[in-house]
């Protein structure tokens, strides 16, 4: 089953109850409580960045994820010499003994090691709001695919709280805001966290909170910034958090950078990644800084529109109308499931990144289903069939950039294991484009993924 379609339900399905108004838009998931669980979140992200939207009151998490932090570090998958025992597996195939290829094959054909490795999460953006007493009341969030805009609101009181997050492709950034609609009303502690044993937190400057870690000693190294800018209030940075009071709104800008310089090659800096990709949002303002993003996603998203007309059930929660569809009338849910897999694979194949994985660029897990890797028997593909055919035609480029490198890792392949000239693929790649057969030879010998 593929994990990206786990995607395309993974905010149509969260058991909540309905609630305060539908908010405005056409292509909306909609729901009045925060989510309880990663697949209840909601997606944003840039093909670089990914990031799911807890929608919290009092507090927010926005788990995210940077599209090179992976298990392992560069490597050539081949098994030196597979070849001479091609013959002899041939021949006991033909014959009919499966089971001794089989334990053949598994000794001296398949992939070295024979696992290839996993995708994994970056950390945590949580955000701790402090409102007036009194309960939160009126609570909706909602992602409106069209803006590509993941929004909370809630009212305590009589102040309404805001808060909008993107994902921002032009400028390599995650963007958090929080507003009120009573000035000084913004109070907020800001923190960072990993699920990697080795990380640490700090501080810089008086704004930034920064997360340093290693996925393994030798592996891939990270670093998070978070640049928190309130307009009025007070900011104090201490014990590796920052504190906003009374603000009229908090801005966060969340990058990060590793240490990946390409598949094969672990020597760039991500600290100096990192600063230098904020530097370059300073003169811009949050109205900026938006403008440029809906420029961006629209120039994608709205390259296709679709009408099967709608019902009044199109004004309910997203949970509802998935519960309520069997029975009832609601083409309009149709329509917004598709729009959600074009809205996905924006979010997560841009040029100049890695393509879509199994579950797109969103993943929490440090032991994701099937490594969250490319599996290029059919998955991989089915990630991309609304590529070409619903005129998202430049999110392909991630995943010819991906075929390129594979035919340099996979043209060793060929040679080592059958002797050929061209380059050859077999049923999953990761990030260091392992091309070998994996897991094991009674299905791993799939020399069908990439042939040339």
């Amino acid at each position: 089953m593929i994990r990206h379609s786990a995607l395309l339900a993974l905010a149509l399905t969260a058991h909540l109850a309905a609630a305060p108004a539908t908010p405005p838009g056409e292509w909306i998931l909609w729901y009045d409580q925060a989510a309880t669980a990663w697949d209840q979140a909601l997606p944003v992200g840039n093909g670089r960045l990914g990031a799911m939207v807890f929608g919290g009151t009092t507090t927010e998490k926005i788990q995210f994820n940077e599209h090179t932090i992976w298990t392992g570090k560069p490597h050539n998958y081949a098994h030196p010499g597979a070849v001479k025992v091609l013959p002899e597996l041939r021949e006991l195939l033909w014959a009919g003994k499966q089971r001794e290829a089989e334990n053949l094959a598994t000794k001296e054909f398949m992939s070295q090691p024979l696992r290839q490795r996993a995708y994994q999460p970056c950390g945590d953006l949580l955000i701790e709001t402090e409102t007036s007493t009194g309960p939160a009341t009126d609570h909706s969030r909602w992602l409106d695919l069209d803006s590509g805009l993941a929004i909370t609101e809630w009212t305590v009181g009589e102040i309404t709280h805001r808060r909008e997050t993107f994902a921002s492709h032009p400028a390599n950034i995650i963007v958090s805001r929080l507003s009120a609609n009573r000035p000084g009303s913004a109070t907020a502690t800001i923190r960072l966290t990993s699920p990697h044993k080795d990380h640490a937190l700090t501080t810089a400057g008086g704004n930034t909170l920064v997360l340093t870690g290693k996925v393994q000693a030798d592996g891939v190294a990270f670093e998070a910034r978070a640049l928190v800018s309130p307009a009025g209030g007070t900011i104090v940075a201490e014990n590796n958090s920052i504190t906003i009071r009374n603000a009229d709104s908090i801005e966060i800008r969340l990058t990060v950078a590793t240490n990946v310089a390409n598949w094969r090659s672990l020597t760039a800096d991500p600290a100096k990644q990192a600063r230098e990709t904020l530097a370059r949002t300073i003169s811009s303002d949050y109205a900026t800084l938006l403008k440029s993003h809906l420029a961006d996603h629209q120039s994608l998203f709205r390259n296709v529109s679709l009408d099967l007309g709608h019902t009044p059930a199109a004004e309910l929660p997203t949970n509802r109308r998935i519960e309520g569809f069997r029975d009832g009338d609601d083409p309009q849910l149709a329509a917004l499931l598709f729009q959600y897999g074009r809205y996905l694979l924006i979010g997560s194949s841009r040029e100049g990144g890695q393509p879509a994985n199994l579950q797109g660029i969103w993943n929490a897990s440090l032991r994701p289903p099937w490594d969250s890797k490319y599996t290029c028997n059919i998955n991989t593909q089915m990630n991309y069939w609304p590529a070409e055919s619903t005129h998202l035609a430049p999110c392909h480029q991630a995943l010819f950039q991906a075929l390129t490198e594979l035919r340099e890792s996979g043209t060793i392949t060929a040679r080592e294991h059958y002797g050929a000239r061209g380059w050859v693929l077999h049923h999953n790649f990761d990030l260091w484009r392992g091309t070998a057969p994996i897991n094991a030879s009674n299905h791993g010998i799939w020399p069908t993924g990439g042939p040339g």
